[in-house]
Order: structure tokens, then C-alpha cells, then sequence
């Protein structure tokens, strides 16, 4: 039986940290030209609350502000993010590329899941030709709760998923792994933290390392 690894997207697979700072300024520097922000750009609270879904990223941000604004900066900074990365300002992690090739060879299959928005996901996914080597690509914004346990749930049902593990660097991922019966990968990447990768059952410092887990994943995986 083919086992499976569920990748998270931002922080795992891809670099967001090139490409954050320059939309998220393009951002507030409209919402200033709106009369609606006159402080300095919250980039480093943006980046603490990497794997949360965007709804609540936007309400922590923007705690007093209406929806329709709300709605507005989230529009903008997708727009921006993704002009980032087909202007190519962006870029994945050393070896998904290398690391993807081998996984494919040995009949591993692959999936992605992200709190990421679908238009989001797929420029990345388009620029770098992931589908070579992706089945298919999850948004958290499928799921009517916004919670990866029950994203990473619907991707186990819909491909009957048995056996794999999730590769990710926060605690969603995590959770969303052991609460599903998967094995938790940690990514000691950009965003991640100390405490949270504790609760993983394993942890990497870069993607190559998989190759050298993927004996003791297969133990983790058939215990």
C-alpha cells in the first residue's frame, strides 16, 4: 500500500518571508491612502500568526475596523502576493523540487494543505510546476470551519488515505496530524517555534532530511 505526505504550503514548502513584507506594506500603505491605518505595517504580527486562517489574521490586524474593510485589505494583499510570485520575487524551500522527484519515485504520494486562499495556492503551484509531482492541492477555505484537522480529515477521505504523515512547521499542522492519525512532521523553518515542534513526532531543519527519516516515518507509520 502507497503510503502519503499531506505538505503544508507557507513556511514548509514555500518562502513566504520574500514575498511577505513587500504585499503586506503595498497593503497598509492603501489602507492609509483610505484614512484607515496610520501606523507602521503590523509585518512582524503577521508573521506570529502564520497558519491561522485569514479571517481571523484580518480581525486580529484590523480589531476595529468593518468587514467590508476587512474583505478589502484581504483582497488587495492576495492580489499582491500573487503578483509577487509570477514577477518572481518568491521561491520554495531548497529540495522540494529534489525532494518531490524522490518521494514520486518510491510511490509515495503527494498532497498539499493550506490555510492559504485556492488563487494563492495555485500561483505557486503554476509557477513552480508543482503538479508534477502533486495530486492536488487543498485551501483551508474548502472547509466550511477553517480548521486544518478537518481539512486534512476531507483529504483522507476523499483519496481513503490509510498510512502517511504531515510535513508542517506550526501547530495546525501538527494537530491536524495526530487528531487525524498521521504522523506530524515539524519543519524547523521561517515560522516555526520551539514549543510547538516539541509536540511533533519528528522534526526536520530542511526538506532533504526526509529522505533520511523516511525509515523511522515508516516505523512511526505502521506502530
Amino acid at each position: 500500500m502507497s503510503q502519503s505526505l499531506i505538505f503544508d504550503m507557507d513556511g514548509t514548502l514555500f518562502q513566504t518571508n520574500k514575498i511577505l513584507e513587500l504585499s503586506l506594506v503595498g497593503t497598509f500603505d492603501y489602507l492609509r491612502l483610505l484614512g484607515e491605518w496610520d501606523k507602521k505595517t503590523p509585518t512582524e504580527e503577521y508573521r506570529e500568526m502564520m497558519g491561522v486562517p485569514l479571517p481571523e489574521v484580518w480581525e486580529t490586524l484590523l480589531p476595529h475596523h468593518s468587514n467590508e474593510i476587512r474583505d478589502k485589505a484581504n483582497n488587495l494583499f492576495q492580489e499582491k502576493l500573487i503578483n509577487n510570485i509570477f514577477k518572481g520575487n518568491g521561491a520554495l524551500f531548497p529540495h522540494v523540487e529534489e525532494i518531490f522527484s524522490y518521494l514520486k519515485e518510491l510511490d509515495y504520494k503527494i498532497y498539499i494543505a493550506s490555510n492559504g486562499q485556492p488563487a494563492y495556492l495555485h500561483a505557486i503551484v503554476d509557477y513552480y510546476r508543482l503538479n508534477n509531482w502533486v495530486t492536488e492541492t487543498f485551501s483551508i477555505g474548502q472547509i466550511q470551519s477553517l480548521n486544518k484537522t478537518d481539512l486534512i480529515a476531507s483529504i483522507i477521505k476523499k483519496y481513503r488515505i490509510k498510512k502517511g504523515a504531515v510535513v508542517g512547521d506550526r501547530i495546525s499542522d501538527i494537530k491536524a496530524a495526530q487528531e487525524n492519525g498521521l504522523v506530524a512532521v515539524g519543519c524547523k523553518f521561517d515560522f516555526a517555534k520551539e514549543e510547538e515542534l516539541a509536540q511533533a513526532d519528528l522534526v526536520i531543519e530542511e526538506l532533504n532530511e526526509i529522505k533520511v527519516i523516511l525509515s523511522r516515518l515508516k516505523e512511526l507509520v505502521d506502530a
